[in-house]
């Protein structure tokens, strides 16, 4: 087992003649928590899509938990992203139909797995939904439908949970908690977490900011500040491309 749970290297996604990604070189260790930020069209996204296998670079490489992803057949490539990725993202994606605990196991059901009940209990206490797992997401708030979703994407063990604006549907004092969330994952679990954020107090609760600018790495920021991180965020938007 290494000490990276994803690595990037010269990576590149063009998409119609427009660079989204160009040459990206990153590492995320295992039991890290990293945002990535940049200005709107920075390819944030696009790096977060690729990254998790949701989308194919143009070229370079994305090793997950020491797996290449460039070669895999699409269904090797769906198995991967089932067993060692999680997805957190701004909609919750719960079926309204089914309880929590159903929401909760519906990933291990769909890839012919019986969940076991301890398995689904744990899930949902490590979000702090243990009392809430007969609720339908319809009588829950919106907080504890996104507690749900990351409750969801843990129940696998993924080896990297990535989050795409995951607090961006959230109050100020909602997003907060969720965050906090996270971050114990982080602290308590060892978990990896990659988060595309806009927020610099999202931004705030991760170990390090990688901002974005064109495709490209344009700088990071180690034990991040909000402050600190809007201000940088600031200076790159007044860059004239």
């Amino acid at each position: 087992m290494t000490t990276t749970a994803v690595r990037l290297t010269g990576l590149r996604r063009v998409h119609r003649d427009v660079t989204a990604l160009d040459g990206v070189d990153l590492e995320f260790p295992r039991g890290s928590f990293t945002a990535v930020m940049g200005p709107s069209g920075s390819g944030k996204s696009t790096l977060l899509q690729c990254a998790a296998g949701l989308d194919r670079p143009t070229s370079g490489t994305v090793e997950i938990d020491g797996v290449r992803l460039e070669g895999l057949s699409e269904r090797r490539l769906t198995l991967l992203r089932r067993d060692r990725i999680g997805f957190v993202f701004q909609a919750y994606n719960l079926v309204p139909s089914l309880t929590a605990a159903q929401n909760v196991a519906l990933p291990l059901r769909l890839a012919g797995r019986r969940p076991s009940r301890a398995d689904v209990r744990r899930a949902l206490a490590e979000v702090g939904l243990e009392g809430r797992a007969g609720h339908r997401p319809g009588r829950m708030s919106g907080g504890q439908q996104q507690r749900v979703a990351l409750a969801r994407a843990l129940i696998t063990r993924p080896a990297v949970l990535f989050a795409d604006e995951p607090t961006g549907a959230l109050d100020t004092v909602t997003s907060r908690e969720v965050l906090a969330l996270l971050r114990g994952l982080v602290d308590r679990e060892g978990q990896t977490i990659v988060m595309v954020t806009h927020d610099p107090v999202a931004a705030s609760f991760a170990d390090r900011a990688v901002l974005l600018v064109d495709g490209r790495v344009a700088g990071e920021l180690t034990a991040p500040g909000a402050e600190q991180v809007a201000a940088r965020l600031a200076g790159l938007e007044a860059v004239p491309c």
